[in-house]
């Protein structure tokens, strides 16, 4: 009887290590894809020119189209509502919000030290660029782990050429 116990004891212990490492896997694949998502996101915003700045020989980012380009391109790889509220088809169950979003642009002093004590984060541009910061909460599968929520950070310069 106690060999049966025993059994009934280790399967219990072996199957809650198992779903440990199935729920670690999620979450390391959900912080990989909302990295992926905020670099693309970060990435699409720089590329959006000031036109008229352009025009004038100065190389700029438009602060309204890149706003709007990066809100596209997060809610399409995350798959997230104008709001940035989880669509039912996202693999994210609560909100994916914006932290930071700066645009550093060509009225700075190049290289430029991006600085931001809050989310403890330091970046060096070269040229005009964009600053991203997206918090996503990780949507637990099994409630083994303890709540986790990263503050991903993206950054993307201007690329001319």
């Amino acid at each position: 009887m106690y060999k049966l116990l025993l059994i009934v004891v280790m399967m219990t212990v072996w199957i809650s290590i198992h779903l440990l490492q199935v729920e670690e896997e999620l979450a390391m694949h959900t912080l990989f894809q909302g990295k992926h998502a905020v670099n693309r996101a970060a990435h699409a915003a720089a590329q959006q020119l000031d036109q008229a700045a352009l025009g004038d020989g100065l190389l700029r980012i438009a602060p309204d189209e890149a706003a709007k380009t990066a809100a596209l391109y997060l809610q399409e790889n995350l798959k997230l509502d104008t709001d940035g509220a989880p669509l039912p088809e996202s693999f994210l169950k609560q909100k994916a919000e914006l932290v930071v979003f700066e645009i550093v642009n060509a009225d700075r002093a190049f290289p430029y030290t991006y600085r931001n004590d809050a989310c403890d984060y330091e970046v060096t541009l070269q040229q005009p660029g964009v600053v991203m910061i997206v918090r996503i909460a990780y949507p637990r599968a099994f409630q083994i782990l303890e709540p986790i929520e990263w503050e991903i950070k993206g950054v993307a310069e201007l690329v001319a050429g």
